[in-house]
């Protein structure tokens, strides 16, 4: 894989694009079956490896919207019919969606679709996870112990609003999945922690003021 920032992979009918700064290596793509990726090979990625409809697919599948795709024919990338933010085990938020995230550059196109968003409190790159968590040694499996109120509506903006020194503020349909895959919370508004010292999260209750918890 290339050092650069942002690498381009062009193809005959969809170009395929890797944004260094918003990856954290969860590998959705280097074990995806195909030729799309092959470890070692250069160039790493190859969209004219198989089909379309397969690199639509294995882009799609990306938690962190490092990787996206141009389609010199079809369609941009839909947004998913339901707005989810599933909590990973010791790690971060990942929220596939409508996303509104405030604030963030118009030259990073995946995260409009899929993000893995810092509740550790340690990235260098926030709201994004840089998995500074790793180091940083946090800690939470992923429960949630709150139900919220049953949605009337999926899908629609989501939007996501990083509070200075504070939570994300999110508005819209929401599900909240646990770490375990449990559809475990539902509702239109909600603050996420993102200091890591919430003693209710995912949900902010205060802490980061105690905690001298800073977003910049």
């Amino acid at each position: 894989m290339s050092d650069k920032q942002v690498v381009e992979y062009p193809g005959a009918e969809i170009d395929v694009q890797w944004d260094g700064r918003l990856c954290i290596h969860i590998g959705e793509c280097g074990t995806a079956a195909g030729e799309l990726f092959v470890g070692g090979r250069e160039p790493w990625c190859v969209p004219d490896g198989c089909s379309k409809a397969e690199v639509r697919e294995i882009i799609e599948r990306c938690p962190s919207g490092a990787l996206t795709y141009r389609d010199k024919d079809g369609g941009p990338e839909v947004a998913p019919a339901e707005n989810i933010v599933t909590l990973a085990y010791n790690g971060p938020l990942y929220a596939h969606g409508e996303l509104v995230i405030d604030g963030i550059p118009e030259d990073l196109p995946g995260v409009s679709h899929r993000a893995a968003l810092c509740r550790c409190g340690a990235s260098a790159n926030k709201p994004f996870c840089d998995n500074s968590h790793l180091a940083a040694g946090f800690e939470d499996f992923g429960a949630v112990g709150e139900r919220g109120a049953p949605l009337h509506a999926l899908g629609g903006p989501l939007a996501i609003k990083p509070l200075a020194d504070g939570p994300l503020l999110v508005k819209g349909n929401l599900s909240i999945r646990a770490a375990s895959g449990r559809l475990a919370w539902e509702g239109t508004e909600t603050a996420l922690c993102r200091c890591g010292a919430s003693q209710n999260k995912p949900f902010c209750d205060g802490s980061h003021r105690a905690a001298g918890f800073k977003s910049d």
